[in-house]
């Protein structure tokens, strides 16, 4: 019966709290609103999803919320430092091409997700097999580097949660 009625948990209990907090309000209405939304939407969009993504440490998945979040707060400054500071003729924008090896669409759609959020890198294209994304980096004197970066900060901790 719950499972019916919840079909996405994990996806329900983020719609709660984003509901929350963008009616920076934890009162009673905009729990009641927020509760009405995680029900709805999972029944709607429950057809569209025929497996369940392998979430094997959702606790995993909030320290990785976090770490998200600190790299677009350092990013944003460091976006601000380059275009404030730094003279257009040194900024050194690259396309850099990574490889990637996740176990799940879901997994694969939150890094590039997480690259696009992250200020100064954007996800711009998916391989057809999946096997790597295209991102354009702002300021990028070393790609390789930068490409590294994504793949053991990101990439390895989305395959510990989804593994």
């Amino acid at each position: 019966m719950i499972r019916k009625l919840f079909p996405h948990p994990y996806l329900s209990a983020t719609l709660v709290l984003t509901w929350c907090a963008l009616m920076n309000s934890f009162g009673a209405g905009a729990l009641m609103l927020g509760g009405i939304l995680a029900v709805i939407i999972p029944l709607l969009t429950a057809p569209y999803w025929p497996e369940h993504p392998a979430l094997r440490h959702p606790l995993r998945l909030f320290f990785y919320v976090l770490l998200v979040v600190w790299d677009v707060i350092v990013s944003s400054v460091d976006v601000a430092a380059i275009i404030l500071f730094k003279p257009a003729a040194k900024i050194r924008s690259a396309w850099i091409c990574v490889p990637i090896d996740l176990p799940s669409p879901e997994a694969q759609a939150l890094l590039a997700g997480t690259i696009t959020m992250t200020p100064g890198t954007l996800t711009a294209d998916f391989a057809a097999d999946g096997k790597s994304l295209l991102i354009h980096s702002l300021h990028a004197p070393d790609p390789d580097a930068v490409r590294d970066q994504i793949k053991t900060r990101y990439e390895a901790r989305l395959k510990r949660i989804f593994a």
